[in-house]
């Protein structure tokens, strides 16, 4: 009798084992997939966009600077600006106004970097800044505290190097400034005059002098905030 009555649980102590190993298999099976399958498409767009907000600090200073940048001058023709230095600092305190400082304070400002370039014709100076901040829509908001009307103030301070011509590029000399954003990142330019005139002591203003400095600010945030395809596996990435 006794034995009769354990069949039925014989029974069903095996279909359960069975099922929980199918279950286990199917488990196996998926958590393999996962493991093998190549990144979605989301996931690259994640990577893309994570390599582009890290590249203020994983970029070397001269790939974010070049030596020489390419604009078209006020008479016509291409020419080259030379870079004069950059900085060894990233605080965002001190690298731009006090105005502006504060703004980037509250937007989560990471690092500003800074650069300086010469025109061709060594007679106009250009501080190139770089914002670092932690997402797009922070940037956004950050650029409203700068003038989009081409005036220097609030703006980037200058950065002079001793013993260049770019030595008496002071606050009190930028006569023109620009801002442009993308990605996580503004670029800011103000520019000046070797000789360190302030903006009142020139009788006529000539935007057209200083227009190039945009171009350069354009050139350098460009190649920092364009997205490229991720190389998962390779250094720098996380896909």
């Amino acid at each position: 009798m006794s034995k009769r009555r354990a069949w039925p649980a014989v029974v069903v102590t095996s279909a359960l084992a069975l099922i929980c190993a199918i279950t286990a298999g199917i488990a196996a099976s998926a958590a393999g997939a996962e493991l093998t399958r190549g990144p979605t498409q989301a996931e690259l767009e994640r990577a893309a966009k994570r390599e582009v907000a890290d590249r203020w600090r994983s970029w070397p200073a001269g790939r974010i600077f070049p030596a020489t940048l390419a604009y078209y001058a006020e008479q016509g023709g291409e020419e080259r600006a030379r870079r004069v230095g950059i900085s060894t600092t990233t605080d965002c305190a001190g690298a731009v106004d006090r105005k502006a400082e504060s703004a980037l304070r509250r937007a989560g400002c990471r690092a500003v970097l800074r650069a300086t370039y010469l025109d061709a014709l060594q007679g106009v100076v250009v501080t190139v800044g770089v914002v670092a901040l932690p997402d797009e829509l922070r940037a956004v908001r950050a650029k409203k505290v700068f003038s989009a009307s081409g005036k220097p103030v609030p703006g980037i301070r200058p950065m002079a190097f001793a013993g260049t011509v770019t030595d008496r590029f002071t606050a009190a000399g930028r006569q023109a400034g620009s801002v442009r954003q993308a990605g996580p990142y503004l670029v800011l330019t103000t520019a000046g005059q070797v000789d360190g005139r302030p903006a009142r002591a020139v009788g006529g203003q000539r935007p057209a002098v200083f227009s190039f400095a945009a171009d350069l600010g354009e050139h350098v945030l460009t190649e920092l905030s364009t997205p490229r395809m991720p190389e998962c596996g390779a250094k720098g990435w996380q896909c």
